[in-house]
């Protein structure tokens, strides 16, 4: 780590002071060390700020108690990964006559601790938001606060913001409550455990909770169903995890694919933040808005002429319907994640705004994020503002302000996001450097992305990574039964004696041979054709 003194001017070289050194660079956890530096990410806490987190009370006092709703006698329930530590959302779904729904939505009241003005406020907008690195995280809040008393742990009082829906048959919110409450969690199940009991496989141990997540799959399976018929673009990706050891080093890659359990807390989540919204809309209570703006339509015709260079019928995009149709062709096609990837970077960024611009992508008028207040400091805005739905008469956020504030978080979550895909490059890059020097490399799966003379261009999906195979790798065959292999500049493809094409979108199987950490680009062969 050096802090710079100068800077280069003309033939002068730039001079600065080495202030700490990390480690040896192929140290995979060095690596994520500096990714923390390079991004200036903050690693600890001010001395303040872990004091007025250590000050804050253990017990809720009885005042508190008597404003609020109690939730705890009824059937209240989490579902997180397995691995966390932090709950900030649970939720309650009991039938109601005509088929209708009562969803309650309960999120931590961390606003109840944080106050503004605080240290604790100061660092947690400074932050802006926790930032998920492979090995560790780097919490927006003090442990004491985001893995304790706002954690909705099970068997624990906490205080919950609480948006209280009504459903009718047809998946739309009738009705809308908004309070602050306390509840008692009743179970704390991770998504494998909720799927096991959704598929029939296995069981909480509480009858009650199981008939519970049988009705929220139904009214999760509705409101899905619902939001894609309004045009909500359909982009859902596996999810890429680095698996660690306790020395930092990467052992293994996982790639998660969002299932029932996982569409079912992301549909309660989606619903609650529309209502929060548009309730604060309505009210024009100041607010930090989740924004998603249309893409431009000469990006969007770009990404057609990819689509149809793929073999996939494709008119113009510029109709969300045919959009939403082309991404329904897509599923389960061999290319799927590459399209998708390439409609990503089409569409615009998502950022915060002051003013409800819609959200393009979910086919939303009204969006902000309200569910998440222990790792985004844009919910924390808005459960102040939230106050003002259910009575209170709380501190708003400044107007004058937002604008300011909702650049800078968005700022932030665009910077966590590089840092984490930095690191994750980083370990990626390691764990594929320790394969190629296994006697028993694995191979992947990878897509031909384009050719030319010198070799292909290849993708891999399960490592989100980018590659290539030399010309001079592709398979002779036997001694018996010789191939040649010739390049068709014209088609753009590579051809064999005995028949076989490459082209771009022929899926292949591949061993990697070398990896450039720096830039995560990988050299391999075939492992068969």
């Amino acid at each position: 780590v050096v802090e710079p003194l100068t800077y280069p001017r003309g033939s002068m070289e730039a001079t600065g002071r080495v202030l700490r050194v990390l480690g040896w660079a192929s140290d995979a956890r060095v690596g994520v060390e500096a990714v923390i530096h390079t991004y200036g990410l903050a690693a600890e806490f001010p001395e303040d700020v872990l004091a007025e987190a250590v000050a804050l009370p253990d017990a809720i006092d009885p005042a508190t108690l008597a404003r609020r709703e109690d939730w705890r006698g009824r059937c209240v329930i989490t579902i997180d990964p397995a691995g966390a530590r932090d709950f900030d959302d649970a939720i309650a779904v009991r039938p109601l006559a005509g088929g209708s729904w009562e969803l309650a939505v309960h999120i931590a009241d961390v606003s109840h601790y944080v106050h503004p003005g605080s240290a604790l406020d100061r660092e947690a907008r400074q932050r802006g938001n926790s930032t998920y690195l492979p090995d560790r995280v780097l919490p927006m809040l003090p442990p004491r606060l985001c893995d304790g008393l706002c954690s909705l742990r099970e068997g624990e009082d906490r205080l919950t913001c609480l948006a209280l829906l009504k459903v009718n048959a047809q998946g739309k919110v009738i009705d809308t409550h908004f309070a602050r409450a306390l509840i008692r969690s009743r179970r704390r199940l991770d998504y494998g455990g909720a799927l096991a009991v959704l598929e029939g496989r296995g069981s909480t141990g509480d009858a009650e909770v199981d008939a519970m997540l049988h009705e929220a799959h139904k009214l999760a399976s509705l409101l899905r169903r619902k939001r894609f018929e309004q045009g909500a673009l359909e982009l859902d990706m596996p999810e890429l995890r680095v698996i660690v050891d306790d020395n930092g080093q990467p052992c293994g890659i996982e790639s998660e694919q969002g299932d029932i359990s996982h569409q079912l807390i992301e549909e309660f989540m989606l619903a609650a933040n529309e209502a929060v919204a548009r309730a604060l809309r309505e009210r024009l209570l100041p607010a930090v808005y989740r924004v998603h703006e249309e893409p431009d339509a000469a990006k969007l015709h770009e990404f057609s002429l990819t689509v149809k260079s793929y073999g996939i019928p494709c008119g113009s995009l510029d109709s969300r319907e045919e959009l939403c149709r082309v991404m329904a062709s897509l599923r389960g096609h061999a290319d799927e994640d590459i399209l998708k990837f390439a409609l990503l970077r089409s569409l615009m960024r998502a950022r915060y705004s002051p003013q409800p611009l819609g959200h393009y992508g979910l086919a939303m008028g009204d969006y902000c994020h309200f569910t998440s207040p222990i790792r985004r400091y844009a919910d924390l805005v808005v459960h102040r503002s939230f106050a003002r739905l259910c009575g209170g008469h709380g501190a708003l956020p400044r107007a004058d302000r937002l604008e300011a504030m909702a650049e800078h978080i968005s700022e932030t979550e665009r910077n966590s996001a590089l840092a984490e895909q930095e690191a994750q490059r980083l370990l990626i890059a390691e764990y594929i450097r320790l394969q190629c020097e296994s006697e028993n490399p694995k191979p992947w799966r990878a897509v031909v992305t384009a050719c030319w003379a010198q070799g292909l261009a290849i993708s891999l999906p399960e490592l989100q990574m980018k590659g290539f195979v030399s010309a001079a790798e592709l398979p002779e065959g036997t001694p018996e039964a010789r191939v040649r292999w010739f390049y068709e500049r014209h088609a753009e493809r590579w051809s064999s004696t005995d028949g076989q094409r490459l082209h771009p979108g022929t899926p292949l199987t591949v061993i990697p041979l070398r990896v450039d950490a720096p830039t995560g680009f990988v050299d391999c062969r075939p492992s068969a054709l």
